[in-house]
Formats: C-alpha cells, structure tokens, sequence
C-alpha cells in the first residue's frame, strides 16, 4: 500500500511538472519566487496576523499545486522553503494521492509556517509526509470559498491552504509528501 501510494505520488508530481522542465533552473526559480510572493499578499491580506507569525518564525514554504480526483485523487506541484535566519532558500517538489468521497479538480497554493528550527531541518533534509485531510471547495478565476482541515502529523508546522480555482468536494484520506528538487537546488 505505502509503495503504491508512493507511485501514485511520484507520477502526480512529475506529470503536472513537465511543463515546468522546458525553462531555465533561473527561470523556474524565478517563477517559484512569484509565485510565493503572490501566496504570501494574498495570506496577508485575508489574515493580516498571519504576517508577524511568518517573519518570527523559523522559516516558511510556498507551494503551488493542481490535482485531480473521482474516488482516486493526485496532485503535484513545486514550491520553496526560506529558512529566516539564514534566508538560505531551498527548491521542493511536492505530490498527493488521495482516496474516498472526493470528486473534482483545483489549483491550490499553501503557505507551510515552521515553528521551530529541528522541523525546518528535517523537512528540507529529509522530507516529509502528512496524511488525512477533508475539503469542500468552489472557486474559479481565484475567487471563491475554500473550507479546508488538514491533519498534520507535527504541531510544529502550521498551514494555510488557499484555493486558486476549482471545484471539489469530499472527505478522503489524503497523503502528501515533499522533497528537495534535485535539479533546482545545484
């Protein structure tokens, strides 16, 4: 089971990257930095405390991602971890298999906040997984509602999803895993 979850990720991810692949490492990185400023306004300005919480921690993730599901669900996508005290930045892939009552599409972004410095170690050495998650979501053109709970298996990590566009709704069990991208961080 936990080799084909792993599968299911792996190909999620390298499918909805390829388009990705055909510019430049600084292209790409470029766009992935857009992309987490873009994340990051739009955070700040649906919860303005959220800024404060971001800068103090110990560093944060972006990530950007579309997915797929009717019973069987996978997404991927990519995104970026800057680590506050070092403002060293790190480039990560990211995919999800997901299983249950769960049916349609959307593009999302999620801001990951690190709480303390182990966490953010461990994630950007090693990875990481979380597992479990419900969703009911509407929104197209990037406006609309997004109801969103992920269980995340470490209270040291805080995350805010946010809907980009789509329509989705169920409850399944979800998996997500991330990990350096081996050709952005040369």
């Amino acid at each position: 089971m936990r080799t084909t979850l792993r599968a299911i990720i792996a190909v999620a991810a390298v499918a909805l990257s390829v388009p990705a692949l055909a510019a430049s490492p600084a292209e790409q990185k470029a766009e992935l930095r857009k992309m987490c400023d873009e994340a990051l306004a739009t955070l700040y300005k649906a919860k303005p405390e959220t800024r404060k919480l971001v800068e103090t921690s110990s560093g944060y993730g972006c990530f950007s991602s579309f997915g797929l599901a009717f019973f069987v669900g996978g997404s991927g996508g990519r995104g970026l971890v800057v680590d506050n005290k070092t403002k060293r930045t790190v480039y990560m892939n990211m995919g999800a298999a997901s299983g249950g009552l769960d049916f349609g599409a959307k593009g999302y972004r999620e801001v990951l906040v690190f709480k303390n410095e182990p966490t953010l170690t461990k994630f950007v050495t090693s990875g990481w997984e979380f597992g479990g998650s419900g969703s009911a979501v509407a929104a197209v053109g990037g406006k609309g509602i997004t109801g969103q709970a992920a269980e995340i298996s470490s209270s040291a990590i805080q995350v805010f999803p946010m809907t980009k566009t789509g329509l989705e709704a169920g409850v399944s069990a979800e998996a997500r895993k991330y990990w350096r991208d081996a050709d952005l961080n040369k």
